[in-house]
């Protein structure tokens, strides 16, 4: 399906599935600075569903992004790398548990990001490519 297409109610589940995914990683970040252990990982997928969530305001609502080719790249791999993991957690999750919904509404999010990221690629080839 196009970006155009989605409707608006998967918009805002998307963009809360965001916010959402941000804030718990945000929090998560902070425990693991507390502890001192290695946050590397964590920062690198925080800064990804950062780039994410603008990406899908940036293709719904216009709202411009500061992000680089080479970050969004990035992100896009972290997006999509993640996508299989949440796919077999949300697999053995229990039928119409609220768990199964958030990581159903994630799945989508996720993969409505990665598809906004390859459109604005796409886009930008189109236009150098003019």
């Amino acid at each position: 399906q196009t970006m155009e297409n989605v409707s608006d109610s998967v918009k805002s589940e998307s963009i809360q599935s965001f916010q959402s995914t941000i804030r718990k990683s945000e929090n998560a970040l902070d425990q693991m600075a507390e502890k001192g252990a290695n946050t590397a990982l964590i920062r690198k997928r925080l800064k990804a569903f950062r780039i994410g969530l603008s990406m899908l305001k940036s293709t719904w609502y216009q709202e411009p992004h500061p992000y680089t080719q080479e970050e969004l790249a990035e992100a896009r791999h972290v997006l999509a790398g993640l996508l299989p993991s949440i796919k077999r957690i949300y697999a053995k999750s229990k039928e119409g548990s609220p768990q199964k919904t958030l990581l159903e509404r994630r799945i989508k999010a996720f993969q409505l990001a990665v598809q906004a990221i390859d459109d604005f690629a796409k886009r930008q080839e189109e236009q150098a490519g003019r």
